[in-house]
């Protein structure tokens, strides 16, 4: 671990020194901004490990929201879905094939720590998914531009719900479109016609948290 002299020496720094199994090398603040990829960097430095695993992430009791990504692969969309799933208490973040990798460095920055905390999966299929949360008959719902209803919790507050969402251009795959028991489209005002899959997104799942879903 890297830390910067300023940065050792402020009360954030000494807090986390202090936690550390062993004193850190401390460099220039210029030297550790030219390795580091943010911005504006902290001014401490780390490298380390993060494994993700599949579906087994999943929570597979009954009830709950879980968000599918389907082929999203912009990772600063990827990291903002993330902290609105958190914000909203959906029990997982399920990644189809083809997503951006949760340990991007954009997608950590732009979850503010939600990809720390929240249950990750990732390289799910649909039909994994529908395995994992087997003996729960998941309710699927496409979060379509066009052609949908209003949102509308289903009654069954026992049922699990899979709230899918599609890539920033083409949308939903197929597969997925096939696999919805419902589709859901949200009222936009002309000449308006999409959101941003994270607004789109925030938007469904305050709606489903309104209704106690």
């Amino acid at each position: 671990m890297l830390v910067s002299e300023p940065f050792a020496g402020s009360d954030a720094g000494r807090r986390l020194l202090a936690r550390l199994p062993r004193p850190p090398l401390r460099v220039e603040a210029d030297l550790l901004a030219g390795l580091a990829d943010a911005d504006s960097p902290r001014g401490c430095l780390a490298v380390a490990r993060l494994p993700r695993l599949g579906v087994e992430t999943v929570s597979a009791g009954s009830g709950g929201v879980h968000l599918y990504l389907d082929g999203v692969q912009d990772p600063g969309n990827l990291g903002a879905l993330a902290r609105v799933g958190e914000a909203l208490a959906v029990r997982s973040l399920v990644l189809g094939p083809g997503c951006a990798h949760p340990n991007h460095p954009r997608a950590l920055r732009a979850s503010a720590g939600s990809l720390l905390r929240l249950p990750i999966a990732v390289g799910v299929t649909p039909d994994d998914l529908d395995r994992r949360l087997e003996p729960h008959r998941p309710v699927w719902v496409a979060l379509a531009a066009h052609g949908g209803s209003l949102p509308a919790p289903p009654a069954a507050a026992a049922t699990p719900l899979v709230l899918a969402l599609g890539a920033e251009g083409p949308g939903l795959s197929a597969a997925v479109e096939r696999r919805a028991d419902l589709r859901w489209t949200l009222p936009l005002a002309g000449p308006v016609e999409s959101l941003n899959v994270t607004v789109a997104a925030a938007l469904a799942l305050w709606e489903l948290r309104r209704h106690g879903a």
